[in-house]
């Protein structure tokens, strides 16, 4: 016979939900509390964008993270009210010819936001670090090329003037699976399940692996990685706003539109994983 919701435990609840057994809410953010603080934070992006336009500011923020994360929808929430000729998202396709025989940062460069703009990565430069090197796609020597120079060229672009922002989007391997079957089940989302997405619920352990490598390597002073625990997607959405609204210096900013992020979910990468294997990170010269 199956409980109902008030009779289970909290771990019962959790996995009834999709939550994982680290996630600190044994329930998700409801409709109503979730449109209630996306509105308001949404007011405050469009204030963000204004000063982003008038200072001439330029704005990175990558969105990474395992298959169906949610890094999609959070990006979907973040642009829903600007203005899209400030707010470019940026999501390419596998390099064609021309571009694999390319120096492997070119295609990133060349949509680097002008003056007054913000770019929103959907999957970047780190698709060397992740899937490419999981899969095969990339030489050994290319994937360490690509974690030695990748502190090196972020450094140039803090340093330049743009303001970047590194998100990891982390979810449970079971809530990343029932949302692969969710996607099956949809028409609606079929474009979001490849053949892609399905070989990498085998390889769990090994994008860990990869994704610990990549901590160890790019996560840095000038240009760290964030962790959003995003088990549960809404809440997820809330905090990439209020990380990036808390960070910059924008004008009529409203001290009291709750933008502090959670720390329960959210926290420096390294915190969210303090000690890595040394056997799963390559050495590099």
């Amino acid at each position: 016979m199956t409980k109902k919701k008030s009779e289970m435990t909290p771990s019962e609840r959790r996995k009834s939900l999709g939550l994982g057994e680290d996630y600190p809410y044994d329930k998700k953010l409801s409709r109503k509390a979730y449109e209630k603080e996306k509105k308001r934070l949404q007011i405050e992006l469009l204030k963000m964008q204004n000063w982003i336009k008038d200072t001439g500011q330029k704005v990175i923020i990558i969105f990474e993270g395992r298959d169906a994360a949610g890094k999609g929808g959070a990006i979907q929430r973040f642009t829903e009210h600007l203005s899209p000729r400030g707010a470019r998202i940026v999501a390419l396709d596998k390099p064609s010819n021309v571009e694999q025989g390319q120096w492997y940062f070119q295609r990133y460069m060349e949509q680097l936001p002008n003056a007054g703009e913000m770019v929103l990565f959907d999957r970047s430069w780190y698709n060397r670090g992740g899937v490419e090197q999981v899969m095969e796609f990339c030489t050994e020597e290319e994937y360490k090329l690509f974690l030695k120079h990748t502190p090196m060229l972020e450094q140039i672009l803090v340093e330049s003037g743009i303001k970047l922002f590194k998100f990891w989007f982390s979810v449970n391997q079971r809530e990343q699976f029932r949302r692969f079957k969710e996607r099956g089940k949809d028409p609606l989302k079929h474009w979001k399940l490849s053949p892609m997405d399905l070989a990498s619920v085998e390889k769990w352990k090994e994008y860990t692996k990869a994704k610990e490598a990549m901590y160890h390597y790019t996560h840095t002073e000038i240009a760290p990685w964030t962790t959003i625990m995003s088990d549960d997607k809404k809440r997820a959405r809330l905090e990439v706003m209020k990380i990036v609204l808390n960070a910059l210096p924008y004008d009529d900013k409203d001290e009291k539109a709750g933008l502090t992020p959670d720390s329960s979910i959210v926290a420096d990468a390294l915190d969210r994983l303090p000690q890595f294997s040394s056997k799963h990170i390559p050495e590099i010269d």
